[in-house]
């Protein structure tokens, strides 16, 4: 194919927009293990679940049977308001990098959470408001989910109680701003406000907080709280059910002109991201109809995939959520108040983690310097300031185009831009100063989270 034959940007008609999530569980032939109640270490029920989640929530997370879900005319609505959102052909990254590569990438930040994050927001807003609820608590890391979800809460009226990682609420007051615009309450994270937050700061007063940290406190509060529930960002099975559309989407424009991606590239935290761009194409290698070369990239300071252990652990600090079987750095792991807020969490996906696990996908984690020297090449030549999340796959995916410079080899390179990166400029600010270092957790350092991973039979 010429050129000259695939547009720059490459959009859907809102016609052509997905009406149906893919559950990649359907095609797994040895499914995720299942969340187990901490008291008594057996699988968590619907029953048992509907304390902390919606009810329909609940259905979509235990279900590993059902193929294709349909997404409710209500949530496709608000979806028409950023979406389908445009696959790039990176003509101006290739021309710059003297590669014979075809790069794309999925771009998820035309709205004003600024990424992939709403897809999913929306979606569990909607679920909260149609069982009658008065408001949903959560956790956020650099604050693109805080700032979703708040969009989504004012859209249906909703309350929003946000609990903003430390560093992040520190170091992103305008994220922060945002989502107060959009009527949340946002607290840093750990605070004075739940029990939970009182016992952090006990053992750890200096702490810059965490992922685990926000997620205890929230939980806290929503089972606390008459009509309310908790809604999470990523990690769960529900939400890389809503960002299936990012894939979904991606597959469609491709296969309008008949490119085929040989690497698919994503940023890896908890697995949102990149669990939502590779699922119809993974399906694809489940069902042995095709095969791709995937690679998860993760922060070198918060190494779940490339250092974790695969075992049953707590998915939040406070140790009150149930256990679930994943990479891990143990949940008492705070990393370094490093820029990739929203990639620092001790685990991974159980979806992508037993991906991971079987063999099907390659997992790298890249220093936080060299990430941003990808982000600004990134900016300089296709025009967008990515977000430091989103550089980590941008990294690779140079990377990967930089070998096929190497080896002569014409690969077609597909990454997800998560989002954009305009409430990040303290941290480039930095980058630029010279200032950012890269740190790199020890053995020692490690084994530390390790030592409170749960000594339970389902972990020897």
């Amino acid at each position: 194919m010429k050129k000259n034959e695939i547009p720059y940007k490459i959009y859907l008609d809102e016609q052509e927009m997905p009406k149906q999530w893919y559950n990649v569980r359907a095609d797994m032939q040895k499914k995720p293990a299942p969340l187990l109640n901490p008291g008594t270490l057996e699988p968590m029920t619907a029953k048992d679940l509907a304390v902390v989640f919606c009810d329909e929530l609940v259905d979509q997370e235990l279900d590993d049977s059902t193929a294709y879900i349909d997404i409710p005319q209500e949530i496709l609505d608000f979806y028409k308001m950023y979406r389908p959102s445009p696959l790039v052909r990176a003509y101006c990254l290739e021309e710059k990098l003297q590669t014979p590569a075809k790069i794309y990438y999925k771009f998820e930040g035309n709205n004003t959470s600024g990424s992939h994050k709403l897809n999913s927001a929306i979606a569990q807003a909607y679920y909260a408001k149609k069982q009658g609820l008065v408001g949903v608590t959560t956790e956020t890391g650099a604050g693109q989910w805080g700032t979703a979800l708040s969009m989504a809460c004012a859209y249906l009226d909703l309350d929003c109680n946000v609990y903003m990682v430390k560093v992040s609420y520190e170091q992103k007051p305008f994220r922060r701003e945002v989502m107060r615009t959009y009527g949340a309450k946002v607290t840093p994270s750990p605070s004075m406000t739940t029990e939970v937050g009182k016992k952090i700061l006990a053992e750890h007063p200096n702490t810059t907080g965490s992922l685990g940290c926000a997620i205890s406190e929230a939980v806290e509060v929503a089972v606390g709280r008459e009509g309310y529930r908790y809604v999470l960002g990523s990690v769960l099975n529900q939400v890389l059910l809503h960002q299936s559309i990012i894939g979904l989407e991606a597959k469609a424009a491709l296969d309008k002109y008949g490119v085929v991606p040989d690497i698919i590239i994503g940023c890896a935290g908890g697995g949102s991201n990149l669990g939502g761009l590779i699922s119809p194409f993974m399906g694809e290698k489940l069902r042995g109809e095709r095969d791709y070369h995937f690679i998860a990239v993760e922060p070198a300071s918060c190494p779940s995939l490339t250092r974790g252990k695969y075992a049953y652990d707590f998915c939040d600090t406070g140790m009150v959520t149930p256990l679930a079987k994943m990479y891990t750095l143990g949940s008492g792991f705070i990393p370094s108040a490093n820029h990739a807020g929203g990639l620092r969490y001790h685990g991974m996906s159980p979806i992508v983690s037993e991906l991971f696990y079987q063999g099907l996908m390659e997992a790298r984690a890249v220093e936080q310097t060299s990430v941003f020297e990808a982000a600004e090449m990134f900016a300089r030549v296709e025009g967008i300031l990515p977000a430091p999340e989103s550089s980590h796959a941008i990294r690779v995916a140079i990377d990967e185009a930089m070998r096929c410079k190497e080896n002569g080899e014409e690969k077609t390179i597909l990454f997800g831009l998560t989002g954009t990166g305009y409430f990040d400029m303290v941290a480039y600010e930095r980058f630029n100063n010279g200032e950012m270092n890269d740190y790199i957790p020890s053995d020692e350092d490690l084994q530390k989270g390790f030592a409170g991973i749960p000594d339970i039979a389902q972990n020897r």
